[in-house]
């Protein structure tokens, strides 16, 4: 238990610190933007960014302590070994008890956030005018979020579980196939099914947009089974654009804050950039990274669950799989926020790669430049993040970065 004691105060002193930094950072061109910041927006956006920066880095500073203090709870109170204990009790010998145990220790992890999610939707974004939302859809997003956590995660952990009785100490690559082939099928079954639950789709209607981007489409070699549009506005003012599925199950979707916010030209140049991904094969470097990782993790939780110290250090007994999976899923985070700068300078390294293929298929910078100050300002992000949150807590590079990128700027 030390070192997980251990791992919580350092990965909290390193965010908080981190958030420090960029606090810093943020003030310090507060009242003075960089030239080549003051040239990409107005005096009166770049002060709400700065302003919604700061407010959305003190709210972080909270709910960061408050989490890691209900981390803390959940792991030393002693609730999670009682309620595996009375669980177990229904079914002694059966493996639906232990997923059942998953899920009702995960669902008991997250409530404490709620109020943090709610404040943040409800007085944060709504004061900066992104908060679209009623307290209903709110609550029924979460209803319909828990739906779908039982009616795929139950079986889907049973199915893992029961795997040691089929597969003995070999259960563990079987798993690593199982979850895999899971995360495929769901790329396909995702926008079909789960999707339109929670938004609206139409396709996009005919004219010049929809025109110009199946043209795109048709020159970049990116085949898609449809354009739909997603009513992302009756959750959010941000904007976005993504493609889904593979093969030809796969169709693209531009939200419809997108289309009301960038002119034809700019929706067609971020289409180009998402296609960029796909014609420089980020998805299955992606895929294969995913896969990757989940090997590890398999083979890390199959170690851990046969290893005495682990499961007792927590209060359960010893040998138990269920536990090792759910202590894992608690704790491992604990050790990959130091790597996340890794990813996420793998994952900057592909958006420049987008950004560059989406210059040459537009023929010149200039569309996308536009698109992304445009986003940029529509969203209020903020412009001058402090180096190190940056590599720690970006997946895209800053948009003074990109733009250099783009046109070559020094």
């Amino acid at each position: 238990m030390w070192i997980v004691w251990a791992l919580i105060a350092a990965r909290l002193a390193a965010q908080l610190g981190l958030a420090a930094l960029n606090r810093r950072e943020v003030r310090r061109h507060a009242d003075a933007p960089p030239p080549a910041v003051a040239a990409m927006t107005d005096a009166a956006t770049y002060r709400r960014s700065v302003d919604y920066t700061l407010a959305k880095n003190r709210f972080s500073v909270v709910s960061l302590i408050f989490d890691a203090g209900v981390l803390a709870l959940l792991l030393a109170s002693g609730i999670l070994p009682w309620l595996f204990a009375h669980i177990a009790a229904w079914a002694p010998v059966a493996k639906w008890d232990d997923a059942l145990f998953i899920l009702a220790a995960m669902m008991l992890a997250g409530l404490p956030s709620l109020p943090f999610e709610w404040w943040e939707t409800f007085r944060l974004e709504a004061r900066f005018g992104f908060n679209k939302m009623t307290p209903g859809l709110w609550v029924m997003d979460r209803v319909k979020g828990a739906f779908l956590l039982v009616l795929i995660g139950f079986p889907l952990l049973w199915g893992l579980l029961s795997l040691v009785d089929l597969a003995g100490r070999a259960w563990w690559l079987w798993g690593f196939g199982l979850l895999f082939g899971v995360q495929l099928l769901m790329l396909v079954l995702y926008p079909r099914l789960i999707l339109p639950l929670f938004n609206k789709l139409t396709p996009l209607p005919e004219g010049p947009l929809r025109e110009r981007l199946f043209a795109l489409a048709d020159r970049t070699g990116f085949r898609a089974s449809t354009i739909e549009v997603m009513d992302g506005s009756k959750r959010s003012g941000h904007a976005n654009a993504f493609f889904t599925g593979f093969g030809r199950f796969r169709r693209i979707v531009l939200l419809d804050t997108l289309v009301n916010q960038l002119t034809e030209e700019e929706t067609e140049a971020v289409l180009a950039h998402e296609v960029g991904h796909y014609r420089r094969g980020h998805v299955p470097k992606m895929l294969a990274t995913s896969a990757a990782l989940q090997f590890g993790g398999f083979f890390v939780i199959a170690w851990l669950a046969e290893s005495a110290w682990f499961n007792t250090g927590f209060g359960f007994p010893a040998g138990e799989l269920a536990p090792a999976f759910l202590l894992f899923g608690l704790t491992s985070g604990l050790v990959t926020f130091w790597f996340a700068p890794l990813g996420n300078r793998v994952s900057r390294k592909h958006e420049f790669e987008a950004d560059a293929f989406a210059r040459e298929a537009m023929g010149g910078p200039a569309p996308l430049v536009s698109a992304l100050r445009k986003l940029a300002g529509k969203s209020l992000v903020n412009l001058t993040p402090h180096p190190l949150f940056s590599a720690v807590y970006y997946s895209h590079p800053a948009l003074v970065e990109r733009e250099r990128a783009l046109t070559g700027a020094k």
